[in-house]
């Protein structure tokens, strides 16, 4: 694992045309992660704005070429997201204080799906972890760590997605994610370095607690929000590139993440 980041880092940094030729992308499917930021991303039912893009200029200059730029607004929790730790620990990272080894890292893909579909309030739990290391070996410090739910496929129904569609009312909500136990297995215990999920929250709609994020957020630990694609991943092998806009002191921040998977 730790062979493979420092095969991505030195291609971020290295130069001359031979180190450039060291990652070979055709080896590669690139998967993309991201939900697209437009009028209808999701943000938490509470937030008091949403996104807006603002058309500054758009057509011919006096030069006579062609000329476009926008004024852009959005929350930091929204859409394809990072947690920053300081969402949830006052002494945390900010957004632009995460290490990028711990972004740039391997991947695994615990699938829930069925256990979503039949609960849409399900937690991932500790023996689903553990089953998973049983069939796939076990999970490695420094590892992002992705539960797969399916709930991509609702984004960006509200009501769907969210299981309310009450505006400024966050009581409803009903999703599925991380259980509390699960999390400290993976956090404490395995030493990930992310957890991700392609729902709302790392924690689950219902929760009035946020156990997730706390304990996330103590080991410095971010967290990655509303993902789609989940579903073209492997459960391992796969690379996972997950930057956040880099906003200094930011507890989260719009994301473009994207996976590596061999061929």
């Amino acid at each position: 694992m730790k062979a493979m980041i420092r095969l991505l880092v030195m291609l971020a940094i290295a130069a001359g045309p031979i180190a450039a030729q060291t990652l070979d992308l055709k080896s590669y499917r690139i998967v993309d992660l991201t939900h697209a930021f437009n009028a209808k991303t999701l943000y938490w039912p509470t937030s008091t704005s949403k996104f807006a893009l603002d058309r500054l200029a758009y057509g011919p200059a006096a030069g006579g070429y062609f000329y476009s730029a926008n004024s852009l607004s959005t929350p930091e929790h929204g859409g394809t997201h990072l947690d920053a730790p300081l969402h949830f620990a006052e002494k945390g990272r900010g957004a632009d204080a995460i290490p990028l080894e711990q972004l740039i890292a391997p991947a695994v893909v615990i699938d829930v799906t069925a256990q979503a579909a039949a609960s849409r309030d399900y937690r991932l739990t500790r023996e689903d972890v553990l089953a998973f290391e049983k069939k796939h070996g076990q999970i490695g410090a420094g590892t992002v760590v992705l539960v797969r739910t399916g709930w991509s496929r609702f984004w960006p129904e509200a009501k769907a997605y969210l299981g309310d569609d009450t505006p400024g009312d966050a009581s409803k909500l009903s999703f599925p994610s991380y259980g509390e136990e699960a999390a400290r297995l993976l956090v404490e215990e395995r030493q990930v370095g992310v957890l991700g999920i392609d729902t709302a929250s790392t924690d689950y709609g219902k929760s009035t607690d946020f156990r997730v994020h706390r304990i996330a957020a103590a080991r410095n630990v971010p967290g990655l929000e509303n993902l789609t694609n989940l579903d073209q991943l492997p459960p391992r092998g796969a690379m996972v590139i997950a930057l956040p806009m880099k906003i200094e002191g930011g507890s989260g921040g719009p994301l473009r993440a994207v996976a590596l998977v061999p061929r």
